[in-house]
C-alpha cells in the first residue's frame, strides 16, 4: 500500500495568547471543537528551538461544519517572538491562511459586525474567478475568506475552517514538483503573472508575481476526508523583489503560522517517498506520541524554502469525553469514519 494524504489537518499557528486565540477563532471562524489540549515539553522539536527543548501549551480546534483546524501554539518556556520586519507577500514560507466560506457576503457582513478588521472595503476577485476578502487577527495573521462549497454540514457559523494556505516561494518550478509530486496537488486551477487587484490591500502586494492555484484531482480519502474537504494550495513568488524568510531568526512556534499540517496513512511509504524526493524526515516522533487527549504518529519535512510541513497518522482521538469514549484508528484501515461518528466530535465544544 502507497501512502495516503487524507486532506490538510490543521494549520498551525504561534501566538502569544493561546487562550486569547481560541476565544478569537471559535467566534469569528467558528473553531468551537477542540479535539485536543495539552500542555508539555517539545523535545522532538530541538532541530527548530534553538537546540534547546522548549515547552508548550497548544490546542488543536476545528469547526465541524468543514475544513481543517487549527493547532494553537503558544511558548510556556520563553516569550513569543514576532517578526521584527513587516511580512510583505511574496517572503518566504507561510503568507495567509485560507478560510473557506459558502456565503461570501454573508461572511463579510459577519466578520464587520464582530469589528474584524477586514483590508477592502468590498468583497474582491480572484484570478480563478471566485470571490474573496483579507483579515487580520489581533496577533497580526492575515487570512484570505475565499468562496467555497465544499462543506461536511451547515451550522450557524458564516465560515468553515482553513482550507489550504498561501505560500512565498523563490522557485516556482521547485515549489511546484514539491507540492504536486509529493503532497498530491496535482490539479492547477490557475496560473499568472502579473500585479492583482485583490493582493494589492496587502503589505508588499502591489508588486509584480508569479501566482498558481493548486488542488487535487482526486477526492481525500482517510478517517475524516469528509469534514476536511477540497483544499488548496496557492503558491506566490515575488518577480520584483528579493524575498526574506518569515521566520529569519526566530524559533518554531514564534508568532504567525508555524507549519501546514497533513492527515496520511502509511508512514513508512511516505518516509520513503520522502527521501527519494530528496525531502528527508527532520523530526520523527517514531511511532505513537500522546497529545494528551490524543495521539499519533508525527513527523516534519522541509519544503524547497524551508517551510515546515508535518505529517500525522492518528491513532487515537476522543469522540465523547464526558463518557470517555476515546476512537482506536488503527483498527479501521484507513476507512472514511461515518458521519454520524465525526458529527459526535461537537459534544466536545468549548
Amino acid at each position: 500500500m502507497s501512502y495516503v494524504i487524507g486532506g490538510i489537518q490543521q494549520l498551525g499557528v504561534g501566538t502569544p495568547d493561546e487562550q486569547g486565540s481560541c476565544e478569537w477563532y471559535a467566534r469569528v471562524f467558528g473553531m468551537t471543537t477542540p479535539i485536543f489540549r495539552e500542555a508539555a515539553p517539545a523535545p522532538f522539536m530541538t532541530r527548530y528551538t534553538g537546540g534547546e527543548v522548549q515547552s508548550r501549551s497548544a490546542t488543536l480546534a476545528i469547526n465541524l461544519q468543514g475544513g481543517s483546524g487549527f493547532e494553537i501554539w503558544q511558548y510556556t518556556s520563553r516569550k513569543t517572538q514576532p517578526a521584527e520586519f513587516e511580512i510583505q507577500t511574496g517572503d518566504l514560507g507561510f503568507l495567509y491562511g485560507k478560510i473557506k466560506a459558502n456565503d461570501l457576503e454573508g461572511a463579510f457582513a459577519h466578520m464587520k459586525k464582530e469589528g474584524v478588521e477586514i483590508l477592502s472595503e468590498k468583497i474582491l476577485p480572484l484570478p480563478d474567478g471566485r470571490g474573496c476578502f483579507y483579515l487580520r487577527d489581533p496577533w497580526n495573521n492575515i487570512f484570505q475568506v475565499i468562496e467555497d462549497n465544499d462543506f461536511f454540514q451547515q451550522g450557524k457559523y458564516t465560515t468553515g475552517g482553513p482550507c489550504g494556505a498561501v505560500i512565498g516561494v523563490s522557485d516556482m518550478e521547485k515549489s511546484l514538483k514539491f507540492y504536486q509530486e509529493l503532497l498530491g496537488y496535482d490539479l492547477i486551477i490557475d496560473d499568472e503573472t502579473a500585479s492583482f487587484e485583490d493582493m494589492a490591500v496587502l503589505p508588499g502586494g502591489s508588486g509584480k508575481f508569479r501566482r498558481v492555484l493548486l488542488s487535487h484531482s482526486q477526492a481525500p480519502q482517510g478517517p475524516f476526508a469528509p469534514v476536511f474537504g477540497t483544499s488548496y494550495i496557492e503558491l506566490v513568488q515575488a518577480l520584483d523583489r528579493e524575498p526574506v524568510k518569515i521566520f529569519k531568526d526566530r524559533f518554531w512556534g514564534d508568532a504567525g503560522f508555524i507549519h501546514l499540517c497533513f492527515d496520511i496513512l502509511n508512514m513508512p511509504a511516505l518516509q520513503e517517498a520522502c527521501n527519494e524526493a530528496g525531502h528527508p524526515f527532520t523530526v520523527d516522533s517514531a511511532d505513537s506520541f500522546n497529545m494528551g487527549e490524543a495521539a499519533g504518529h508525527f513527523t516534519y519535512i522541509e519544503d524547497p524554502d524551508g517551510a515546515l510541513i508535518e505529517f500525522v497518522e492518528t491513532h487515537k482521538i476522543p469522540l465523547l469525553k464526558k463518557l470517555n469514549w476515546y476512537l482506536d484508528l488503527t483498527k479501521r484501515a484507513g476507512k472514511p469514519l461515518p458521519r454520524w461518528m465525526l458529527k459526535m466530535l461537537k459534544s466536545n465544544k468549548y
